[in-house]
């Protein structure tokens, strides 16, 4: 075994790389630790195989063992099984982050898989995890011979801070997380949030500040990556030469294609509509197959598809206008329509372009939360705003079957949430789902879903504290030039060096998605293209303005809500025995009833105004007929006794609150509960056949008190006796 350990202390905690020494039928591998936390990155690949597809066949698993944590994996099954929301997640983060490092043409199916395998409760699990990918990526014998780095910034009382801890991230108000290399910004993920455990939130982030913070973060991700190009170096196997996929077009067939072919490329990406523009291109590659005579269609197929991105750039360096005849600043055309669907609670249908979405909102009670349970976390926690997105093969005219969302709804439904959640204040009670349904995609669909939701918010009568609004940069670059796009098509995506999701409101950036395929990106050009969205933003944002003022809310639809207090002692009542005076209320008036047992905190969700409120009427009587009751009545459910003050053999007046086939439940004057056995019940210690022949609920009786065991029950004595035949 050839062990080769590393340890290093680039930021802040000391690492430890061990290589060598674990998964070694693995083309490269890492086990890497800091301090409580160990992970396992493997890197592999399929050498006899070849994708033809035309982006690079890689796959990225995270996965967490609930064992690195203490825990049982939840559920019926006690096994691991689907990742979560948050592997996914951190399965695309490290996919966006190494995806640059990687040759273009390259077509090796690659599979990275990280392991976690110790945590403690306060780790950067996601941060941890690209660190272990980048350095057993370093030391494989794949063509990414570049270490990269992870930093998270926050901000806490106006200062960033480097590397906050999770319980540092609940009292900040930014969560921005930077990757690249010792010159290069590869990945960035930005977005405002609320710091749950002040109360505060910056709803945005001006452009000047987020660029500050991005420095700040460059300037650790590269002096962190620059001591890792240098520490890994010793433990990395000597590159492979790999065949690329521009490697295997055939000059000749691209000439022939360039030489005939090229008018009819161009009319294809101006004059023709996305739907269009497919097949008018597979009947170019028949074309020139057929003028050819050659069978090797995938040989041609890759000649015009290569001239066809040349084209489409050409266009855009040389001539300063778009595919579609656009400016390069130029939005396409705006449509916004609201509570089009009637039941619906909220809805909007934002149209820009051939990118169209149309947002759903409903709105719900404390039992319509989304449970979460993190690796990290120490309880089960809540979340009271989801958004979800869908993406049907229809919306870009694919016959491809509607299943389980994938790893890119869940990560376009993210970026959407995380722009619009610092708008909506913890204090509003009501849970919120917005679905967005994505009709037709041509370009930034995720984009529409932030305005198409935050205007079925507003038609929802959400209150938020702004709109928010967002829009898909793009950029091409030929040698020292470089030419920014605004609001970007699918083509521009494809064919382009970077797609750069902003989304925030007319003062700033509340959540951003900058992905690189170039290889790197300067804070210079980030700067301008910062400067663009923010423009495009406000323009968008005005069209929303005003679409917003015409919005009529459908009160019709809307459910009703009722908060409100009343006295805990009085929820044993409410509920009633085995449940029967709640579930009674709920069916009579069609409404949710969430209860606060110690608060006394009453949550009433109905169809409409009017059930909830009558609800909460019948609910305040109940609570008051409670109070009249000697000492409170508590009902079957009072509260858990506490050490007793009272003497033995005192005498106490009571109230019958519940009668089993045992004994009579007595509550006691200081809230108290205690137990009269049956065998007590009776006169010269005669057992009574039937207790509720002789008593009822809320009979007043004398106990005497007889005492308290270790488990607090009380045990009483009926000193008027029932006399028995």
């Amino acid at each position: 075994m050839n062990e080769k350990i590393v340890s290093v202390a680039p930021i802040k905690a000391q690492e430890r790389f061990e290589f060598g020494k674990y998964a070694n039928q693995a083309d490269g591998a890492v086990w890497f630790r800091e301090g409580a936390n160990v992970l396992l990155a493997a890197v592999t690949y399929e050498e006899a195989e070849e994708s033809d597809d035309d982006f690079l066949p890689l796959t990225v698993q995270y996965i967490e063992k609930t064992y690195a944590a203490g825990k049982f994996p939840g559920g019926f099954l006690k096994r691991e099984s689907k990742l979560s929301d948050f592997e996914t997640l951190t399965s695309r983060i490290i996919d966006r982050a190494l995806r640059p490092l990687f040759p273009k043409g390259l077509t090796t199916p690659i599979l990275i898989v990280v392991t976690v395998l110790s945590c403690d409760s306060d780790a950067d699990l996601q941060r941890l995890a690209v660190l272990a990918a980048s350095a057993a990526l370093f030391v494989s014998s794949l063509p990414a011979r570049k270490a990269i780095s992870a930093v998270r910034i926050g901000r806490i009382d106006d200062h960033f801070v480097v590397n906050p801890t999770l319980s540092d991230m609940e009292k900040s108000t930014l969560d921005l997380f930077v990757c690249g290399s010792a010159d290069e910004l590869l990945m960035i993920e930005m977005r405002a949030m609320w710091a749950n455990s002040l109360k505060v939130c910056e709803a945005e982030l001006p452009e000047d500040k987020l660029l500050e913070a991005i420095a700040l973060a460059q300037e650790n991700v590269a002096k962190a990556a620059k001591i890792y190009d240098e520490a890994f170096a010793f433990a990395a196997k000597e590159t492979k030469r790999f065949a690329l996929k521009s490697d295997l077009i055939d000059e000749a067939i691209a000439a022939h294609v360039a030489a005939r072919y090229d008018g009819a490329i161009k009319e294809a990406l101006v004059c023709m509509s996305k739907s269009e523009r497919g097949g008018a291109l597979k009947e170019i590659v028949k074309q020139a197959a057929q003028s050819l005579e050659t069978d090797d269609l995938r040989s041609v197929e890759l000649a015009v598809e290569a001239r066809k991105r040349f084209m489409s750039r050409k266009i855009v360096m040389d001539e300063d206008r778009r595919a579609d005849g656009r400016a390069l600043d130029e939005i396409r055309p705006i449509l916004i329509e609201t509570n089009l669907l009637p039941k619906a609670h909220g809805s909007a249908l934002f149209t820009r372009g051939q990118t169209q979405a149309l947002a759903i909102v409903t709105l719900g009670g404390d039992s319509d939360r989304q449970g979460l349970e993190r690796l990290t976390d120490k309880t089960h926690s809540y979340e009271k705003f989801m958004l979800h997105y869908n993406f049907p093969g229809f919306s870009v005219g694919e016959t491809k079957r509607i299943g389980a969302p994938g790893r890119r709804e869940l990560g376009h439904g993210n970026l959407a949430k995380r722009a619009i959640e610092c708008q909506i204040s913890p204090d509003y009670e009501n849970a919120i789902r917005v679905v967005s349904e994505i009709l037709e995609s041509n370009g930034s669909s995720s984009m529409a879903t932030v305005c198409g939701a935050s205007m079925a918010l507003k038609a929802a009568a959400v209150p938020l504290q702004k709109l928010v609004a967002g829009v898909a940069m793009g950029l091409m670059t030929e040698g020292e030039r470089h030419k920014i796009l605004t609001d970007i098509t699918g083509l521009e995506d494809h064919d382009g060096d970077m797609d750069f999701k902003v989304a925030g409101t007319q003062d700033g950036v509340s959540a951003l998605q900058m992905d690189i395929k170039l290889g790197g990106l300067p804070l210079s050009l980030l700067a301008e293209a910062l400067e663009r969205a923010r423009v495009a933003r406000l323009s968008i944002l005005e069209k929303m303005q005003s679409a917003c003022d015409e919005i009529v809310v459908n009160k019709s639809a809307l459910p009703g809500f009722e908060s409100f207090n009343v006295d805990p002692k009085a929820i044993g009542a409410i509920i009633g025995k085995g449940g029967a005076v709640i579930t009674e209320l709920c069916e009579k008036y069609g409404v949710k009833i969430d209860l606060d047992k110690d608060g006394g905190g009453v949550k009433v969700r109905g169809a409409d105004a009017l059930s909830a409120i009558e609800a909460r009427n019948e609910i305040c009587r109940i609570a008051e007929e409670s109070a009249k009751r000697p000492f409170g009545g508590g009902g079957a459910s009072a509260r858990t006794n506490a050490p007793s003050q009272y003497a033995i053999n005192q005498e106490l007046e009571g109230v019958i609150v519940k009668i089993v086939d045992f004994g009579l439940f007595v509550e006691l004057p200081d809230g108290s509960q205690g137990l009269v056995h049956i065998s007590k019940a009776g006169a010269n210690g005669k057992r009574i056949a039937k207790l509720s022949d002789h008593f009822k609920e809320g009979d007043r009786v004398v106990v005497i008190f007889e005492g308290q065991d270790e488990r607090k029950k009380i045990a009483l004595n009926l000193r008027d006796k029932i006399a028995v035949d």
